[in-house]
């Protein structure tokens, strides 16, 4: 299967991490289709599933579903580096692939983790617009929304085995700060590790640059390998690809099936790239209709502070 679904003992798991049996889940979607339907900056059409996958990843907190909610379609509209032309068979696209390779792997942890890795293909490279590596990143979150049917914790694998210093100092932090701003703000995942692997001494200065753009929880999970062997620790090695001591496969295979998968989805995309806040209003306290330039601005001051 392209994804493994979670066994019933494992959606068990997630459902008790989650404390779901205490919500009433029917009740809390319907609270949050009403509320789109009152924003009238915000789109409505979404389908309960991902509005599930929105009260998952908030841990069932309604408030703070709306808020990311918000902030998904706010930064759809306000940053189309990132959300828009989302066609893996565009220029852009195909110039990251030369150099990036990224998968979400088919298996799942015992525990219900789901696996994704990224890595280079080469060790020397020439250094690639970071908003498009970005960009396919968040192109496979959003379609993980329609193509994951039940909640699962995430785990991301990054592979440093290349010369960091020399694409790190090349890269913009502002495209840092606004890609972390999106997953921890936007996106609803339940991240539970992070892996850097084959890090070079060099990644604890990088870190201390990144460091400031991350919640201290998600710093929290943060773990740094040297080599793949204490990753294995935390990862079942049968469940990683074959660079990785696994037997899951190839990484290329992996990204290939995704890469098609992408690009069955194209017309998906183009739909999706639509799907955004309407900037030009915004629903104020006493309800009605006003400049959605003070919604926006805010949002784009937090990028540039």
């Amino acid at each position: 299967m392209f994804l493994v679904q979670p066994t019933l003992e494992q959606q068990t798991l997630f459902r008790n991490a989650l404390d779901e049996n205490s919500h009433n889940i029917q009740s809390e979607i319907e609270i949050l289709k009403k509320w789109l339907k009152e924003q009238p900056h915000l789109p409505d059409t979404w389908d309960e599933h991902c509005l599930l996958h929105f009260l998952k990843g908030c841990k069932f907190s309604v408030e703070t579903s709306k808020k990311k909610l918000e902030n998904y379609f706010i930064f759809r509209a306000t940053l189309p580096e990132f959300f828009s032309n989302r066609d893996v068979r565009n220029p852009e696209i195909k110039e990251v692939l030369k150099v990036m390779q990224s998968a979400v792997l088919p298996e799942l942890t015992p525990d219900g983790k789901r696996i994704s890795i990224a890595r280079a293909v080469k060790y020397d490279f020439e250094t690639p617009n970071i908003a498009d590596m970005i960009k396919l990143t968040f192109m496979v979150g959003d379609l993980r929304l329609k193509l994951e049917e039940t909640g699962v914790f995430d785990v991301y694998i990054a592979d440093f085995n290349f010369p960091l210093a020399k694409h790190f100092y090349k890269i913009n932090p502002l495209v840092l700060k606004k890609m972390f701003m999106c997953v921890q703000e936007a996106y609803p995942v339940l991240i539970k590790e992070v892996h850097l692997v084959n890090a070079p001494p060099f990644i604890e200065f990088v870190m201390t640059i990144v460091k400031p753009f991350l919640s201290p929880a998600l710093s929290e999970v943060i773990h740094v390998h040297t080599s793949i062997e204490t990753l294995y620790d935390f990862i079942p090695k049968n469940i990683l690809p074959e660079e990785y001591g696994g037997n899951a496969g190839k990484m290329s295979d992996l990204q290939d099936k995704w890469l098609r998968t992408l690009e069955e989805h194209s017309s998906w995309f183009e739909k999706e790239d639509n799907i955004k806040a309407d900037l030009s209003i915004k629903t104020l306290k006493n309800g009605s209709r006003g400049d959605c330039r003070e919604l926006e601005g805010s949002f784009r001051k937090l990028c540039v502070d």
